[in-house]
């Protein structure tokens, strides 16, 4: 969902990735992450679900940042990033972990896009120099302590 988010916020100013350290077997992201960003408007074409190895190999795009956003992703040891950008963790509850009937479950997806949508919002309109190679890190973790 930060993917398809940012790419829609970031009007091609930012290009975002989204990988996992689980990923999909079907490389299909979850159903109901799909429906949350369809009916918030967000093009999902092209959206898969992927290993975070792939953006380790040589071939792989270069990223300035890294912001994990998973809850679980706090505590897991993330790949060798070529380049070292800067990381930086914006933790949510995994909505696919929701117990409850598909109101519920619904419910926990839009709410994790709009926590989302909350902190890029500010992300993509930080002046140039918030994001130079020496603030950016600083600046992606100030605003996980929304």
């Amino acid at each position: 969902m930060a993917e398809a988010m940012l790419n829609h916020l970031g009007k091609g100013r930012f290009k975002a990735y989204s990988a996992g350290s689980s990923p999909r077997e079907n490389q299909k992201p979850n159903p109901l992450a799909l429906e949350t960003l369809r009916h918030a408007g967000l093009p999902i074409d092209g959206l898969r679900s992927k290993s975070w190895d792939v953006f380790a190999q040589a071939d792989a795009p270069k990223m300035d940042l890294v912001i994990t956003v998973c809850d679980n992703a706090a505590g897991e040891v993330c790949p060798y990033w070529p380049g070292q950008p800067a990381t930086a963790h914006w933790g949510y509850a995994d909505p696919s972990e929701v117990q409850g009937g598909d109101d519920q479950k619904r419910a926990a997806f839009l709410q994790t896009l709009h926590l989302i949508r909350k902190r890029l919002e500010i992300f993509v309109n930080l002046p140039e120099r918030s994001l130079s190679r020496l603030s950016i890190e600083q600046t992606a973790r100030d605003l996980a302590q929304d």
